[in-house]
């Protein structure tokens, strides 16, 4: 797991290749980066099941309630059966534009 800390997002991305542990890893370091807009970079995966991306949701859901955004960066997926609760993108630059996106939404009262 590799930690990258940018203004007021941090980048985790996966280096080992097991999903499940990673996923374990982030979740139980997970108040180390509540204060911060997460972005969850598993591009490393190829051939993720809508199941593997979909075992991010609780996570997602609870760092959505503090009012921060929570990206998956994954490649080789049809985005069209990710579930609309869960935000993936297919590179690192689209999950910083989003999160820009999100910013100015929250700053104008979204």
């Amino acid at each position: 797991m590799k930690v990258d800390q940018k203004g007021h997002s941090v980048t985790i991305k996966d280096t080992q290749g097991d999903l499940v542990s990673f996923l374990m890893k982030v979740t139980h370091e997970y108040k180390s980066f509540e204060k911060y807009n997460i972005i969850i970079d598993i591009s490393l995966h190829k051939k993720l099941t809508v199941k593997q991306i979909k075992s991010f949701s609780s996570l997602s859901k609870t760092h959505k309630k503090s009012k921060k955004s929570f990206i998956i960066v994954a490649q080789d997926i049809d985005f069209n059966t990710i579930p609309e609760s869960l935000t993936v993108v297919p590179t690192l630059l689209e999950a910083h534009d989003v999160i820009d996106m999100d910013e100015i939404e929250r700053d104008l009262g979204f």
